[in-house]
């Protein structure tokens, strides 16, 4: 079954660490024969949020958006890479996240999340639980946290850490089981 995926980044900071983390996943979902795409708001130019997405017609759709909602939608699930600050994910994620809606619905979410620090940002991916819920992309049971993001994964997204890698097989084994599953439920009709 050929599976597209849209890895989520959110760190628009001058010296961010996170898009190490970023290309690591996409790497490992690439090694699937997955079809991946990072959404970075950064490279996107993605300003604060005035309207949504579903909030324009079609002519005077921004372009900064129309990328975007192609690769949502065509998606079979997301990977949602998230950095902790005060506990929560970053604004920039949501905020690029918070310009689409149906595009996520009836497709699973994992939640990839890193920081400086030991606890590689776990706090950031129970909030974000939630919030992913709420977007009608449900995520995975399980998480990949990374710690210490600047000395475990390299600038190419290689682990340097390769306790990395193997994590990274058990994670993806799971988010390959939920996005089968529910594209062959979403082949069969949704309620809506």
């Amino acid at each position: 079954m050929s599976l597209k995926v849209a890895v989520i980044y959110g760190s628009v900071r001058s010296s961010r660490q996170g898009i190490k983390a970023a290309k690591f996943i996409r790497n490992k979902c690439d090694e699937r024969g997955w079809e991946t795409t990072l959404l970075d708001p950064l490279e996107l130019g993605i300003p604060l949020i005035d309207k949504m997405y579903k909030e324009y017609d079609e002519e005077n759709t921004p372009e900064y958006l129309i990328e975007p909602a192609k690769v949502l939608q065509d998606s079979d699930g997301f990977i949602v890479v998230s950095g902790e600050y005060n506990h929560a994910a970053p604004p920039a994620l949501l905020n690029l996240m918070n310009y689409f809606q149906k595009e996520y619905h009836w497709k699973p979410s994992a939640i990839v999340s890193y920081s400086a620090g030991p606890f590689g940002g776990v706090r950031a991916a129970m909030h974000l639980r939630s919030y992913l819920n709420e977007l009608g992309t449900p995520s995975i049971p399980s998480i990949l946290p990374i710690s210490k993001v600047y000395s475990s994964i390299d600038e190419n997204g290689k682990a340097v850490d390769e306790s990395y890698n193997k994590r990274s097989i058990k994670f993806l084994d799971e988010f390959d089981w939920y996005l089968k599953a529910f594209k062959e439920a979403r082949n069969n009709g949704t309620p809506y």
